[in-house]
């Protein structure tokens, strides 16, 4: 089959790429949600060599592969943020599975990695569905090996029985940790914000396969507290002696009728006293006033602790989630 690989073109592309996009995901994205995110995104990019003369900075290349009609059947992306670890690239390339094993995913990643080569780049890191075989065997094909294994847990909402859990918030307050959700909390939105991002920073080095540096707290903010389904009601701090030590975060997936448990951090100090499984009990209680459906996670393999929380003590079961590779070019 004939096909053509170029720049995207925007806005009229988004609704195509959103629907190659949506054969892979787990949940559905819009063209609406493609525009949003690339509206937080600088347009110009800045990239350099730090001293060591790796690859830093930000830009991306973002590619589809489209058919005689020019409508896109493909979509690749090469990108950098600030915070990347010095000097690799992340991808991703999707082709509609109609189109597959026709030599478009070759063609696709041929330019990705022709631009990770102009640019400088030492190493490319790649996700794709864990069982997907055949992206696998593309994958290492290419020279890409598996470094982290993601995995994704789902809450049944509709039969959890949250009076079975509550003790455990009980069980920390009595030491006098409060609990409670960023809208309940007096004082000036932006102190809340600088606390919650200071919290967020310092736990998020912990997690497994974390790399490169933290965002600021601008680019966190985009990232976190303006998501779409975003709200203060559904982020919960654990608060000891005025000290924020924990946070949990979900979202709001409307067109879904579901949520997503974006983020649980417990600072060091504070692990091993079941703040942890407090905070996410009472984001699972906030969540069950919508009456969603589920609600779903990720956690990478190497993260036992959170493992054992969600699937042991919470009752999340295991559904498809992700290999994270990474090739050095």
């Amino acid at each position: 089959m004939q096909v053509v690989v170029r720049k995207v073109k925007l806005p009229q592309d988004y609704p195509y790429i959103a629907e190659v996009l949506n054969t892979c995901l787990p949940e559905p994205i819009t063209a609406q949600d493609l525009e949003l995110d690339d509206s937080k995104i600088p347009s110009q990019g800045h990239l350099y060599r730090d001293e060591n003369k790796l690859l830093a900075g930000f830009d991306r290349y973002v590619i589809v592969a489209v058919n005689a009609a020019d409508i896109p059947i493909a979509y690749g992306i090469s990108w950098r943020a600030p915070w990347t670890a010095h000097g690799e690239l992340n991808h991703r390339l999707v082709v509609d599975p109609r189109y597959r094993h026709m030599g478009i995913g070759q063609e696709v990643y041929r330019h990705l990695e022709q631009w990770a080569h102009s640019i400088g780049a030492s190493k490319l890191n790649y996700e794709i569905r864990d069982e997907d075989n055949s992206a696998l065997q593309f994958a290492t094909q290419l020279g890409f090996k598996i470094n982290r294994h993601v995995f994704e847990s789902v809450l049944d909402l509709s039969t959890f029985k949250l009076e079975e859990y509550l003790p455990g918030i009980s069980k920390v307050e009595e030491t006098g940790v409060v609990i409670t959700s960023l809208d309940k909390l007096d004082g000036e939105i932006a102190l809340k914000e600088q606390a919650l991002y200071e919290l967020y920073r310092d736990t998020s080095y912990d997690i497994p396969g974390f790399s490169g540096e933290y965002f600021d707290q601008q680019e966190w903010k985009k990232w976190t507290l303006d998501l779409p389904g975003s709200s203060p009601n559904y982020l919960f701090v654990a608060i000891e002696n005025n000290q924020w030590v924990g946070v949990a975060h979900v979202l709001y997936k409307g067109a879904t009728s579901s949520f997503y448990h974006e983020f649980t951090g417990v600072r060091s100090s504070h692990r091993g006293r079941g703040i942890a499984q407090a905070l996410k009990i009472k984001s699972i209680e906030a969540a069950l006033e919508k009456q969603p459906q589920y609600m779903r996670t990720n956690n990478d393999s190497m993260n036992t602790p959170m493992l054992k929380i969600n699937r042991d003590y919470l009752g999340f079961r295991a559904v498809p989630g992700l290999y994270v590779l990474a090739k050095n070019i």
